[in-house]
């Protein structure tokens, strides 16, 4: 029998190791596996003057001085020679994990000199044996300059679905407030020097949100998607338990996960709190935020837009440029639907949700949003739709929350509305091919 040369060998390696990162697409996944996005936030942008509701002739402000408010989250003013631990709760799992970190918001270079990955054990604490350090082109630090967005090395971490990842960067310079998620519901850890790898960080400072992290992605079988939840403040959560993961989207995540047929599919919350569809306000818009919440993320394949009654409640009582009118927000709509489509994503509409009881309730505006769940409801030009509005309205008021679902604002569900929201999602439709 014939022997090959060595320099045979190494040739049919090589192509076989081309033939996997061809049929992959990217470093990191096997032939048939490929990146899916298992978690992601929306980076804030929050503008030096807020839009504020413009109101009809004749209608005033309330007078909120004397009525106690919840304090705002705390958000570092600069962040050196200290190590932020963050925690996500990660939708499906997979065999390796990346992360993408942001600087979108930065005046000035954020530079990192370590992170680690690692399963979260409790609080501040990580599963040892499974910390990992997470390398960026090799090296163990990054520089991220004003507007860049990195995404590290593939790191081998056998990770579950419906985990808490602990995920700690040591950051030995950023300068001014950090690109961040506000609003981010979970509790983050701020503890001085270069601690990524410490089992349990001593006496951090805590803070309940999110810096620099963009999304987690993880290497998964091929037939696994995305879901991206496109909202306001509504999807973000507002006014659910801190650490319960209780928005819908999360919620609707553990729905999917229960599933016993189809593919594993991830459920994104990419919601802002009080962001609007057509204009800039607490975020930039939806339509200018698509791209990059929605079309640069990993594996999507569905969009569940839930957005307009902040556009409504801040333009929505008044004539002249400024007002807002069904139409204007029926066209949006149909802007991110064809973007979508554009890319092969399917949308689900979902309903504008009940406000009555809010100060900028006003039978204009309630109109506006009538008229949009009508069109949402019977136009027929969406992939599918969710009635979130039929889900947790009460039926003897529909213009109200039901009273078991409210949070006390009029507006946000509480817990359990957003898990009556959840269960309301036609699932079907992401279960079928």
């Amino acid at each position: 029998m014939k022997r090959r040369s060595p320099i045979f060998a190494i040739v049919c390696f090589c192509l076989m190791s081309l033939l996997e990162f061809s049929a992959s697409g990217q470093k990191g996944t096997g032939i048939n596996e490929n990146w899916v996005t298992t978690w992601a936030t929306a980076q804030d942008l929050a503008p030096s003057t807020q839009d504020q509701p413009i109101l009809a002739p004749g209608v005033k402000r309330p007078d909120f001085s004397g009525r106690p408010r919840r304090n705002p989250p705390y958000i570092p003013k600069s962040v050196a020679d200290q190590t932020v631990r963050m925690i996500v709760h990660t939708s499906i799992g997979g065999r390796s994990v990346r992360l993408e970190l942001s600087n979108a918001f930065g005046k000035e270079i954020l530079v990192i000199d370590e992170a680690h990955v690692a399963v979260r054990k409790s609080d501040s604490s990580i599963e040892a044996s499974t910390d990992r350090p997470v390398t960026f082109g090799g090296d163990k630090g990054i520089t991220i300059r004003p507007g860049a967005l990195i995404v590290s090395d593939p790191v081998d971490l056998d990770l579950k679905p419906m985990s808490d990842l602990a995920v700690s960067l040591y950051v030995v310079k950023s300068e001014g407030v950090p690109t961040s998620h506000v609003l981010g519901l979970h509790t983050s850890y701020i503890a001085n020097g270069d601690v990524v790898a410490q089992q349990v960080l001593d006496s951090p400072t805590t803070a309940t949100s999110y810096f620099w992290l963009r999304s987690v992605d993880v290497s998964t079988p091929k037939d696994n998607f995305a879901i991206v939840c496109l909202g306001d403040s509504i999807t973000d959560g507002a006014a659910t338990t801190v650490d319960h993961n209780s928005a819908w989207s999360a919620l609707l995540a553990e729905r999917l996960n229960k599933q016993k047929r189809g593919p594993a599919i991830a459920v994104l919350n990419e919601g802002i709190n009080g962001n609007q569809v057509l204009r800039d306000g607490a975020g930039v818009s939806a339509l200018a935020r698509f791209d990059r919440d929605v079309l640069s993320l990993s594996g999507v394949r569905w969009i569940i837009l839930l957005e307009g009654i902040n556009d409504i409640n801040i333009h929505g009582e008044i004539t002249g440029p400024d007002a807002l009118t069904a139409p204007d927000l029926i066209e949006g709509y149909r802007q991110i639907i064809s973007r979508a489509h554009m890319h092969g994503i399917r949308v689900m509409g979902a309903t504008l949700t009940p406000d009555e009881g809010i100060w900028t309730y006003a039978p204009v505006g309630e109109a506006t949003r009538q008229a949009v769940n009508q069109w949402i409801r019977t136009a027929k030009e969406f992939d599918a739709i969710v009635d979130f509005d039929a889900a947790i309205q009460d039926k003897s008021a529909p213009t109200k929350l039901l009273p078991s679902f409210n949070s006390g604002d009029n507006i946000h569900p509480n817990d359990l509305g957003n898990q009556a929201m959840a269960d309301s999602v036609p699932v079907n439709y992401f279960l079928s091919k």
